[in-house]
């Protein structure tokens, strides 16, 4: 039994042998060589085989996954994309080439060892890469399994509320750096672990921007510098980002899709939509959302043994597994649902002056809650959804601890508090800059005061006369969050955050509307949140129906 089976506990039915081939060349479709690597199961006939097209490398440090599957039956072609491990052509940030895959179809479909039943499987880049394949049809294909990975990368990840997503960004160039200088070998990838933070921390501090990645990797990364001139409000973007759509190709993929996510990973969002949008396209779908940030649920025993399980009877023809399964934080709980969003109802929590948070509106004439942001000092933040080992739930009270940071905290719950579903905030606001950010997070404090981080969101102001606006310059501002599945336990406060900027998971706004590639200037703002009757901002909470929230609308 391989390694990886032993240690998630899932030994198979039946064990076979697993034979391996390396380096095999498999060419694009314009002629281009591709490797893969080539999983099966000794003795078995032209088994049912899983695709896997990934720019992180093959060999034996990504062996276990392909060893685990074949060892089930199943046979595993690992192919590296162009411009990697060994891969002719150019390597394209998260463009992919379609002749990539015109061709390993056409090769595939000429193997004597092919039987006609295909699956795909990844997560990250690898769950992307399905979502590309489906630009064309392909009759055999019988099920994806998407691990982390929506169909869609501009929005969700590069702009998410039109900030450009800097830390993001700059973690995956110098990941993706890291692993093509070393050859893919594991040796001078732990050794470089040494030092990144630092290198890390200097890049996202570069003005300009443009300069970020040469202060990173000590060269010009092509992609990161697309990313950065083409920000989402320019029309002349949309045909570059376009090509890391694949929205449109939800018609094409296979009757059965499996989706695997987690509540702190930054393509979540972009999950639930594609998950609406197979459904309306007649997919029979699955999805998991475990309590993990980006990555950290692929090869957790819950999560490996409900991919398995869908695999199985989709190559089986048998029921294909479906529904959502959610874990429930706070209450350390899974729980099936009929759909999402489940029943819920959308319930306000008013900010107060003095950072109180209730269910009641504040009293007419109560005065703004006031901040001032700096970005050459900017908001820092901690955990949630990045890209990195420090992702996840965090200790939030040293940020709050920050004068350019409002919190607003409910008294003490007198009751459990379940939410489960889309949070949002409204927000009046009132600011001396035109150009400004606006963040918000949602917390949960315990009876220590520890304050930990559930979800947050962003969103980047246009220039007045753009948006919504009232008088005497009193903006709306709307801001999506990451949807939630919590258990607020009695005793503990609710807390939201409300700040500028949130560096480096998102670049610092500079405050001058200028494009953001090339600007060295920095403007401070000052900002007011307004809330009293005629300005009700507040954060919108997902209750569950069966919830029975009750909390004291004393002042925290």
């Amino acid at each position: 039994m391989t390694l990886l089976s032993r240690l998630l506990g899932l030994r198979p039915a039946v064990r076979h042998p697993v034979r391996v081939r390396r380096d095999v060349p498999i060419p694009a479709a314009d002629g281009v060589r591709l490797l893969a690597t080539h999983y099966y199961p000794a003795g078995v006939q032209t088994p049912p085989l899983v695709l896997m097209r990934t720019p992180y490398g093959r060999g034996r440090l990504v062996d276990a996954l392909p060893k685990l599957l074949a060892e089930r039956g199943y046979q595993v072609l690992c192919q590296s994309l162009r411009g990697t491990a060994g891969s002719m052509g150019r390597f394209d940030g998260f463009v992919i080439d379609p002749a990539d895959a015109d061709g390993t179809l056409t090769w595939l479909r000429a193997q004597p060892w092919f039987g006609g039943v295909l699956a795909t499987w990844g997560a990250s880049y690898l769950g992307y890469a399905q979502w590309e394949l489906a630009a064309r049809e392909i009759p055999e294909w019988k099920i994806a399994v998407i691990q982390d990975a929506p169909s869609a990368f501009a929005g969700g990840f590069m702009y998410p509320g039109g900030a450009f997503a800097l830390g993001n960004a700059l973690g995956w160039v110098q990941l993706v750096d890291t692993m093509f200088r070393s050859g893919n070998s594991l040796l001078p990838q732990l050794l470089a672990v040494f030092g990144a933070s630092r290198r890390l921390h200097r890049a996202v501090l570069t003005l300009p921007l443009t300069d970020a990645d040469r202060a990173l990797t000590g060269h010009r990364v092509s992609w990161y510098q697309e990313w950065l001139t083409n920000p989402l409000d320019n029309e002349s973007s949309r045909e570059y980002w376009a090509r890391m759509d694949h929205r449109g190709n939800t018609e094409r993929m296979p009757p059965i899709v499996y989706l695997q996510g987690g509540w702190y990973d930054f393509f979540l969002p972009g999950m639930l939509d594609d998950h609406a949008r197979l459904l309306e396209a007649g997919r029979n779908v699955r999805l998991l959302i475990g309590p993990w940030s980006h990555g950290k649920g692929l090869n957790t025993r819950v999560a490996m043994r409900d991919a398995l399980t869908a695999l199985d009877v989709a190559l089986a023809g048998r029921q294909a597994l479906s529904g959502v399964r959610v874990f429930i934080t706070g209450a350390k709980q899974w729980r099936d649902l009929s759909g999402w969003p489940p029943a819920h109802r959308p319930t306000p929590w008013h900010l107060h002056p003095g950072g109180g948070l209730s269910r009641e509106q504040a009293a007419p004439g109560a005065p703004p809650s006031r901040y001032r942001y700096d970005p050459a000092d900017p908001t820092p933040t901690v955990g949630g959804a990045i890209v990195g080992f420090s992702a996840g739930p965090a200790d939030n009270r040293a940020i709050e601890a920050r004068p350019d940071v409002l919190t607003f905290t409910t008294a003490p719950l007198t009751s459990d508090v379940e939410v489960i579903g889309p949070v949002r905030v409204r927000l009046y606001a009132r600011a001396s800059l035109p150009h400004v950010d606006y963040t918000a997070r949602l917390c949960t404090v315990d009876q220590r005061g520890r304050s930990v981080n559930l979800c947050d969101g962003i969103v980047r102001l246009p220039a007045p006369g753009t948006g919504r606006e009232e008088t005497a310059g009193v903006r709306t501002v709307d801001i999506t969050l990451w949807p939630v599945a919590h258990r607020f336990a009695r005793g503990h406060r609710i807390r939201l955050q409300v700040a500028g900027g949130a560096h480096p998971r998102y670049g610092r706004n500079p405050g001058t509307g200028r494009p953001l590639a090339t600007e060295r200037e920095l403007r401070a703002s000052d900002n007011e949140i307004l809330h009293d009757p005629d300005h009700p901002s507040a954060i919108w909470l997902p209750v569950s129906s069966s919830s029975t929230e009750t909390a004291s609308t004393e002042r925290a």
